[in-house]
């Protein structure tokens, strides 16, 4: 399974580790991944989905603010 968040499309990407020394290095930055079973507003099942934390507090606060949407819809 990749490791790439379903709603966001986030993904590892790669950049420089740099030592104090200032030397370069290639590295990856990973995103960070949480498997989770959330309720969809629309059809009111429980889906398990893997997302990244950013993409969860997002869903949280449309939840908090009485926004619908739908989970299917949202999946990439």
């Amino acid at each position: 399974m990749a490791r790439v968040c379903n709603i966001t499309g986030k993904k590892t990407v790669s950049g420089n580790k740099v030592s104090h020394s200032q030397a370069k290095s290639k590295r990856t930055f990973k995103a960070n991944l949480q498997k989770k079973r959330l309720m969809n507003p629309a059809t009111g099942q429980t889906m398990t989905v893997r997302i990244s934390t950013s993409a969860h507090r997002t869903l949280k606060k449309w939840q908090a603010a009485g926004k619908m949407y739908d989970l299917r819809k949202l999946i990439k």
